[in-house]
């Protein structure tokens, strides 16, 4: 679950898509119709999912100002607007993403859940500049160089099975020369410095024979 504000004219569309990203993401959503309502919420969002035409001015303003005020926010700009320049435009000033209406709100929740993701919003991330595993809850717990390349690996690829050879390219050895006995190692170490720290269960899982996957998604940070 994340923190979503939504900016969009239409009263009926709006009031339909907070509540379907409520329902089906579980999703804190709060609501805005024009510019001026939109503004006072930037510092409560993680994503922001904005209109570019509104009542009172251009969506694009609320896009620089979220890039501004909340660096770590990902946006989703949703509009009428396909020219190829708008699209380019929106994409220059921060847009992870942007797409033209009509979309299909089981898609909009798809892309916004892979971008919460990604961001590390909402479910587990590994920080690789603070060499830091974090829970839903904001538990942490430290890594070291070869854990957090491991765990990287891993959030590139969410909810996909990681063969063991692709894990020992990424962490920069030829699997031909490599025990893998280490990387059976290295996940035990993981899961069990998580319960002693943590008393609870990583959902890094071993599918044997085949790889390794985070259960229950990873992002990055």
């Amino acid at each position: 679950m994340c923190r979503v504000a939504l900016l969009e004219d239409d009263a009926d569309l709006r009031g339909h898509m907070a509540r379907y990203l409520t329902l089906h993401g579980g999703h804190d959503v709060v609501q805005a119709g024009t510019l001026a309502a939109f503004m006072p919420l930037i510092n409560q969002l993680q994503i922001a999912v904005l209109d570019l035409h509104l009542p009172d001015g251009d969506g694009m303003e609320a896009l620089l100002r979220v890039r501004r005020e909340a660096p770590r926010a990902g946006v989703i700009v949703l509009t009428a607007r396909g020219a190829l320049d708008d699209r380019l435009t929106g994409l220059a000033k921060g847009a992870d993403q942007y797409f033209v209406k009509p979309l299909r709100l089981p898609e909009l929740h798809a892309h916004l859940a892979a971008l919460a993701r990604r961001l590390g919003f909402g479910g587990w991330a590994v920080d690789a500049l603070r060499r830091e595993l974090v829970s839903p809850g904001e538990q942490l717990l430290a890594l070291n160089e070869t854990e957090v390349g491991f765990l990287v690996t891993l959030a590139k690829a969410p909810g996909q099975i990681i063969p063991r050879k692709e894990v020992v390219a990424a962490l920069g050895h030829n699997w031909r020369d490599y025990d893998m006995r280490r990387l059976d190692q290295l996940v035990s170490r993981l899961r069990r410095r998580w319960r002693v720290t943590h008393g609870q269960h990583l959902p890094l899982r071993t599918e044997h024979g085949k790889g390794y996957w985070f259960a229950e998604g990873l992002g990055l940070v």
